[in-house]
């Protein structure tokens, strides 16, 4: 995760504003503002981005990244808002502005801006699969558990559409994994990719950062295909997203030896 602090949610619009938090630059394309904290934008005919302002313990206001993908009147969500609230408002504007139900969800890994509005989904029965490295780490910190785990990938439809998940090694945090949707040829990368506003690493505590860049050189090589990488907070853009974060490592890791 990389945050930027503020002191109020008014501030979410100041952030949306300003290119290094908000989605903005290249991608000034058709959105909808759902409330002052929560943004979606259409990625494609069935995938969409929802981008939502929430405040952090410890970090502050900070705008974070998920996907949903849609099909035949049924939703996949992967990473829920922050909040428990924003989770339901999200849920809500698809119930009824796309009519898709969410019938099923996936967290990027075990932070509070990938898998905060869990109970929520619990809630409203909505099976939630994740990484078992994930299931054991939400476990050990006293967090809502997702209900089914998986090893090395799972493939999850909706409609007529597929997704697959797949964990290629630790790197933000030693759970995340990547969501690839090949029919819309987009990348969920998360928090292990970097927008390209990004300067630094950001948050690297829970990571891995000797494993970072060769998973990152997995990710490369397993998507040569992808054509939008979603970071898991700023734009998005294509696969320079990987090498720009790829950078990154380098310059951190050049600035550890100085």
């Amino acid at each position: 995760m990389k945050f930027r602090i503020v002191t109020g949610w008014s501030l979410c619009l100041l952030l949306l504003l300003n290119d290094t938090a908000g989605l903005k630059g290249q991608n000034s394309q058709s959105r909808w503002i759902i409330n002052k904290q929560i943004e979606i934008v259409p990625l494609t005919e069935h995938a969409y981005l929802h981008a939502t302002c929430d405040s952090i313990p410890g970090f502050g206001w900070v705008w974070s990244n998920g996907l949903i993908l849609v099909s035949g009147h049924k939703a996949l969500l992967f990473d829920t808002p922050v909040s428990d609230a924003n989770t339901e408002h999200l849920l809500t504007w698809l119930d009824d502005s796309l009519y898709a139900a969410v019938k099923g969800f996936i967290p990027n890994h075990w932070h509070t801006d990938c898998m905060g509005g869990i109970n929520t989904l619990k809630h409203r029965g909505i099976p939630s699969y994740a990484n078992e490295l994930t299931r054991e780490l939400a476990q050990s910190k006293n967090l809502p558990v997702p209900d089914k785990g998986f090893t090395d990938s799972l493939n999850l439809q909706v409609g007529t559409l597929t997704a697959t998940a797949y964990f290629l090694g630790a790197a933000h945090s030693m759970d995340n994994i990547v969501v690839w949707i090949p029919s819309e040829k987009i990348l969920f990368g998360g928090c292990m990719v970097k927008a390209l506003s990004s300067t630094t690493m950001g948050y690297t505590t829970d990571g891995d950062m000797n494993a970072w860049p060769i998973t990152i050189g997995r990710v490369k090589e397993k998507f040569p295909d992808a054509q939008v990488v979603v970071p898991g907070h700023g734009d998005w853009g294509g696969k320079e997203l990987l090498d720009h974060t790829l950078d990154l490592l380098k310059t951190n890791s050049q600035n550890l030896k100085k």
